[in-house]
């Protein structure tokens, strides 16, 4: 085959590998990491509860839009109080943008005022290639069973515009209102926006 006619073949390839290594309705892979307080934390442990995987970078842009609004903050602090378990997840290695030691993550968990169950630290990037995690930021909503039932955006609309933050449809919001009340997940799987994860 000459490669002219395999370039179809390899565009379809990379445009299914835009989305993410695991797919909805498949089982979470299971982790261990440390937090930022020094704790070891095991997903597995938290079954029988909603989880919210979100990849962090807090000098990203897009990270810093839903941050300087309040937006992830307010998610992080509703849903908390609702039970789900919230795990901010920082897969930048050392010397990569983002990067952070444990006091350093704290300190930014403060600044930010941010509600997340737990900040965990992935300087290997173990747990985010596993996830297929590409961007920061990139969610991941795991059911009570140990499901996947949505991957991808925060919202719907993909800039670094603090003021879109409003006008978006909030994909996490809609995928745990739903799933909370029993209902379908209207949207499984979106492509996730932001900056590169950086491995």
């Amino acid at each position: 085959m000459t490669l002219r006619l395999l370039l179809p073949v390899l565009t379809l390839a990379l445009n299914l590998s835009a989305f993410s290594a695991v797919e909805p309705g498949e089982s979470a892979p299971d982790f261990t990491l440390k937090d930022s307080k020094g704790n070891t934390q095991k997903l597995s442990s938290f079954a029988g509860k909603f989880v919210v995987l979100e990849w962090l970078n807090p000098e990203c842009p897009f990270v810093k839009k839903h941050y300087s609004t309040g937006n992830m903050q307010s998610l992080q602090k509703e849903y908390t109080a609702k039970g789900v378990v919230w795990l901010s997840i920082i897969s930048s290695a050392p010397g990569k943008q983002g990067y952070c030691t444990g006091p350093q993550a704290e300190a930014n968990t403060k600044d930010q005022k941010a509600f997340p169950t737990a900040v965990l630290l992935d300087p290997s990037g173990n747990v985010g290639q596993l996830y297929g995690a590409k961007t920061t930021p990139h969610m991941f909503i795991i059911s009570p069973e140990g499901k996947v039932i949505y991957l991808g955006a925060i919202d719907s609309i993909r800039s670094a515009d603090s003021s879109d933050c409003a006008k978006a449809v909030n994909y996490v919001r809609q995928t745990l209102d739903a799933a909370l009340a029993g209902k379908p997940v209207p949207t499984a799987e979106t492509k996730s926006y932001g900056c590169s994860v950086k491995y």
